[in-house]
């Protein structure tokens, strides 16, 4: 995992007074033996329930949407995004959309401990958070990247705020709530693991957990030292106690005008060993075929957006190219190819967009003009 140090820290005025405490810090990143400047802006945003830490790196580029993110369980924004964010290929977006980072209440690096009694949000308040710190930043549209948990929190922002929010990139999403046996084995589970533990199959198929032993190893420190572990219980918590995403797959003539599901461009994506496909299945399942695509990243686990960061980057720019943006972005890595395929849904090398051979891909979102066509991404 990439190194981070703080090389300055400067505390500037407050925005407004009483409610948003503003920080100027200069951030040092290296990945893979390369090192990058990032100039940030953190922010403490008091909310009706309660304070939140956010990054943002960069200035609203005209009309353009901020891209917002939101990190799972057991990760904060550093650790869950700066692999795709600092990737070679994901400055070309940052030059188009400034990018505001959430951390999740007490989950940011450096949280003091909640005091006893501390009452964490729930699901949904994590979510009615969102829309205050956009106001507070003046931000006035967003394409949400969420991965989890934080996947979950975007989708409940999108369906109470659907003005706010242009698009989604729905990593590992979740739409269920926690059924019995799912109950059953987390008790189970939780009379033989610690807390780390369940994070970690959280994130990691039972083949990652002994195959990926430096990856494992790099998050299982970073999850049991750098947050505190009664912070991060809470969190957990709040996830596990989360209801069912009260959506449903509208179906044309019949009740596509009053049923309630994402209004907005989807992008589900998914590993293929990951153990969250079957969930991720489920969502795409429940979502408007028009407006949905669902990935599903051949040789990639739990955490696409750090073990593959360059193709999540160029799926990303496909995707925001569908919407209008980025017309002339660079495309290095991802080959479009015609298909007639009934399903490609996963293969032994990169990325593909589930089709069907009687209509055009699902989900495909495509400029004015131009013709839909299957995408088929490979290494």
């Amino acid at each position: 995992m990439e190194e981070l140090h703080d090389v300055q820290l400067t505390e500037i005025k407050p925005l407004l007074t009483g409610q948003l405490r503003s920080y100027g810090l200069v951030r040092l990143f290296g990945y893979h033996g390369v090192w990058w400047f990032v100039i940030g802006q953190e922010h403490d945003v008091e909310t009706p329930h309660g304070v939140l830490h956010v990054t943002m790196r960069g200035v609203a580029k005209g009309n353009r949407p901020t891209i917002l993110t939101y990190h799972d369980i057991g990760l904060n924004h550093k650790s869950c995004f700066n692999s795709l964010f600092n990737y070679e290929d994901m400055q070309e977006v940052t030059q188009h959309f400034s990018v505001l980072h959430v951390d999740a209440p007490g989950q940011q690096d450096n949280a003091p401990p909640f005091p006893s009694g501390y009452k964490y949000p729930t699901m949904d308040e994590l979510a009615e958070m969102l829309p205050c710190v956009l106001t507070q930043l003046q931000v006035k549209s967003v394409i949400g990247i969420g991965v989890g948990a934080g996947a979950y929190i975007l989708t409940k922002l999108a369906l109470n705020e659907p003005g706010l929010v242009e698009a989604l990139v729905l990593i590992n999403v979740d739409p269920c709530a926690k059924g019995w046996m799912d109950w059953a084995a987390s008790k189970l589970s939780g009379w033989t693991s610690n807390l780390v533990d369940i994070i970690m199959s959280h994130h990691f198929s039972p083949d990652e957990l002994t195959d990926n032993l430096e990856i494992i190893q790099t998050f299982r420190l970073h999850i049991s030292q750098d947050i505190p572990q009664d912070n991060l219980g809470l969190f957990y918590t709040s996830y596990d106690s989360r209801t069912e995403l009260q959506i449903e797959r509208p179906i044309p003539g019949l009740n596509e005008h009053t049923v309630t599901t994402l209004s907005c461009p989807a992008l589900l994506v998914v590993g293929d060993t990951s153990p969250a496909v079957d969930v991720v299945v489920e969502c795409n399942s429940r979502l408007n075929p028009t407006k949905t695509t669902l990935l599903k990243m051949a040789d990639c686990g739990g955490l696409p957006q750090v073990v593959q960061p360059g193709k999540l980057a160029e799926a990303f720019k496909y995707f925001v190219q569908g919407m209008g943006y980025m017309p002339t972005a660079s495309m290095t890595r991802l080959v479009r190819s015609r298909t007639h395929s009934a399903s490609s849904v996963g293969s032994a090398e990169g990325v593909r967009i589930r089709t069907t051979a009687s209509a055009p891909p699902e989900g495909a979102i495509t400029p004015k003009h131009t013709p839909i066509l299957p995408m088929e991404v490979t290494a």
